[in-house]
């Protein structure tokens, strides 16, 4: 089935996952053969060797590019794989405009890796869409976003930064994994890819690695296949089964996360012991129009301002309902010290120019009751 006028929710649990032909099995098949049989020299049924593709992962595949409106999606073994498979599409002398708040681990690959072997890269406030135009030169190819930032949860204008590309003939390439397709369409404000980190909201289940990208245009997806044949750092066929397993309760789960993670936000904003709270859902953040413009949901990701490293500490040892490890988008509350964990490679120095302080906790607000929530965190913040 792919029906693109159905449902959200309809098209997360059908579209790739129509019932196995052969038995009638309503889950798709796991295919963990790496080869298959052919009838001939060139005579086979699509599928040649597994690192070049595989049922299962042509399954999610469909499905992925059914949400995100794309013409087509390519997975990949984790959301840094994926991160990387876009950046191998350019090449030495190409120039990236950036945003300046990103996860820590992009800024890594870019700078430590990546700019080896001739690739430029450039990091602005993408707050203001004005930035970015400033910063295009001759050789600018692309734009990257995260919209919202992890962890600081900046929004980046989409339509306003997509126009500026395209009068550029630039692609704009966004970070979707805070918000899920569920929650943020960036194709349909004029992005030309986007990335996610499948590990987090698309499998909602914490136990397995997986990235993709979902292209606007053919010659994307028939490049990013050949690099997932050339470099193999493709996602295996249980991981895939993984994530549709997950996407069919997609819908579901956001709307939990979105409504828990707004009473979270409101405990927070109203606690002596927190002094800001960054979250795009509470009316005085900076950007609360944009974001109700541009996305359908405020989702389950709050950072918030202990004051101190030593009351960020006392606070997270006392938790025991939200989970303390790197990560989101899991069905658990998870909770996380962005100085010491996802942003521990920027340095101090890295982190103190984009605003990220060693008293910042940034919690994935998981499906569990709220009110148990409500009270981890309120026994935890007592101890500061």
């Amino acid at each position: 089935m792919k029906n693109t006028r159905a449902g959200f929710a309809t098209r997360a649990i059908h579209d790739g996952q129509a019932p196995d032909p052969l038995t009638g099995a309503v889950t798709v098949p796991i295919y963990p053969t790496s080869t298959y049989v052919q009838q001939g020299i060139g005579e086979h049924k699509g599928y040649e060797y597994s690192r070049a593709s595989n049922p299962t992962r042509t399954r999610l595949e469909e499905n992925l590019a059914s949400l995100e409106g794309g013409v087509a999606a390519r997975v990949f073994a984790s959301g840094m794989a994926a991160i990387n498979a876009v950046a191998a599409l350019l090449k030495s002398g190409d120039h990236v405009v950036c945003g300046n708040d990103l996860y820590g681990g992009t800024p890594r690959l870019f700078n430590q890796v990546l700019s080896n072997f001739g690739l430029e890269f450039s990091y602005v406030d993408t707050t203001d869409a004005e930035n970015v135009g400033r910063a295009i030169r001759k050789n600018t190819r692309r734009v990257y976003v995260e919209t919202p930032t992890n962890p600081l949860m900046r929004l980046s204008d989409l339509k306003a930064i997509s126009q500026i590309c395209r009068r550029k003939q630039i692609e704009l390439v966004v970070d979707n994994t805070f918000m899920s397709p569920y929650f943020q369409q960036p194709l349909a404000l004029g992005a030309d890819m986007v990335i996610h980190s499948t590990t987090k909201f698309l499998n909602g289940h914490s136990d397995g690695l997986g990235g993709v990208v979902v292209c606007t245009k053919p010659e994307q997806a028939e490049k990013l296949a050949f690099l997932q044949k050339a470099a193999g750092a493709i996602l295996s066929p249980f991981e895939c089964w993984l994530v549709l397993r997950g996407v069919k309760t997609l819908a579901a789960r956001m709307e939990i996360h979105d409504r828990n993670g707004r009473a979270v936000a409101d405990f927070l904003a109203k606690h002596q012991k927190v002094s800001k709270v960054f979250y795009p859902g509470l009316r005085d953040h900076p950007q609360h129009e944009l974001a109700r413009r541009q996305m359908s949901g405020f989702g389950a990701m709050i950072t918030f301002e202990t004051g101190s490293f030593k009351n960020a500490n006392k606070m997270l040892k006392k938790l025991r309902v939200c989970s303390l490890g790197e990560s989101l988008g899991g069905v658990e509350t998870l909770i996380s010290h962005p100085a010491t964990m996802t942003h521990a490679a920027l340095g101090e120095k890295g982190r103190k120019a984009i605003g990220i302080t060693d008293g910042m906790v940034r919690i994935s607000v998981g499906i569990e009751n709220i009110e148990d929530i409500l009270h981890d965190l309120e026994q935890g913040l007592a101890a500061i």
